[in-house]
């Protein structure tokens, strides 16, 4: 990992709590001048540490009402198998999250949707029929407990 010192961790702390600040907001909050503070954006931005900046939509708000954890056991576990599931995955766009496991599912995916049949669409309709996919288990999230998508950043202070 590239050095970060404090002033790194607090502008990173900042920039993961409004992506949208502008340098002199950053340095007022930071404690450096508004130029420090954009040779430092542009330095993490170069070594990948920010990557990148984005709009977050509200979901819920625009229809999206349901969330669904998939679990999918792989019917062959060969590099091609492997492969074709993943190009799978990529190919939509239903699929936010996808992640490869270890225990009894070889992946799990998270899914926003906006009802049931959306979910048993592609379920049965993408999933299932896949010549790559053995096994589908999907559970619905009931209620959200906690969402973040912040890093720990307090673990990396000395």
């Amino acid at each position: 990992m590239p050095d970060v010192d404090a002033f790194d961790l607090k502008m990173l702390a900042a920039l993961q709590d409004d992506g949208r600040l502008t340098n002199q907001q950053l340095a007022d909050f930071v404690g450096l001048s508004a130029s420090q503070c954009s040779r430092r954006r542009m330095r993490l931005e170069e070594e990948k540490l920010i990557a990148g900046y984005h709009a977050e939509l509200a979901g819920e708000a625009l229809g999206f009402g349901l969330i669904a954890f998939i679990h999918i056991t792989l019917a062959t576990h060969s590099p091609d198998n492997a492969k074709r599931f993943r190009e799978l995955v990529n190919r939509v766009d239903d699929i936010q999250e996808a992640y490869a496991l270890t225990g009894d599912a070889d992946y799990v995916l998270k899914v926003m949707l906006r009802d049931l049949k959306s979910l048993s669409d592609i379920v049965n309709n993408v999933l299932m029929p896949h010549q790559s996919v053995a096994h589908v288990r999907s559970s619905i999230v009931l209620d959200r407990l906690k969402e973040s998508t912040k890093l720990p950043l307090k673990a990396l202070q000395s």
